[in-house]
Order: C-alpha cells, then structure tokens, then sequence
C-alpha cells in the first residue's frame, strides 16, 4: 500500500514539475499550459501511452490536467462504441461530468465564503 502512495506521489510530482518548470522558463501562460496538458493527455491516450502510466501510477496520473485529457478521451472512446459517432460530441463531458461538477460546486463555495478585494 505504501508502494502505490509512493509511485503516485512520484508520478503526479514528475507531472507537476514540467508545469513549474514550464511556467519558469518559457513565456506561456498558465492558460496555455492547461490547454497543453489536456491535450497531450488526450493525445497520449489516443496513442496508447497514458494507460499504462495510469496503471502504474493511479491517482498520480489522473488527478493532474493530463489526467482529466486521459478521462475524456476514454469517455469519447467508450461512447462512439455504444452510441457511434454522436459519442464524439458526448463521451468527453458525460465521462468527466462528476469533476467538472465539483469543480463547479467547490469554485462557488470558495466564492461564498471568500472575501474579494482589489490589491494588487
């Protein structure tokens, strides 16, 4: 048990890093460093390299933006199998739909109970 917290730690600390390291020294935004990691776990996925490192990693790989590109793309590929090509359209969402509801859902608690200012 110990193992599986170590490689997810290792895993998703490696992920992180790239995104630091991006942020560091080149002139992307973090905007774009999003996009990017939702891409290239999708693209990943799509040529059957993010799998294994789920399997390997657990949770370290899918709770990074890579993962939620991994979750989406294996959504799409599960609903074009049972609904065809309409499963391009719905699969992504339908399969990432519970933690883009919590994301919803704990943004507006944050906002409820944080209090806004203009410092800067």
């Amino acid at each position: 048990m110990l193992w599986e917290y170590g490689k997810a730690f290792v895993v998703g600390g490696l992920i992180c890093l790239v995104g630091q390291i991006l942020i560091d020294k080149t002139k992307l935004t973090p905007a774009r460093i999003l996009v990017l990691f939702v891409t290239l776990g999708v693209v990943l996925t799509a040529v059957g390299l993010y799998g294994p490192l789920v399997d390997f990693a657990g949770a370290g790989a899918t709770v990074p933006l890579t993962g939620f590109g991994y979750t989406m793309a294996k959504g799409v590929v599960k609903a074009i199998q049972e609904q065809g090509i309409l499963g391009i359209l719905t699969g992504g969402v339908t399969a990432a739909a519970a933690g883009i509801a919590a994301a919803v859902f704990f943004g507006y608690l944050a906002a409820l109970i944080s209090k806004p200012s203009d410092k800067g």
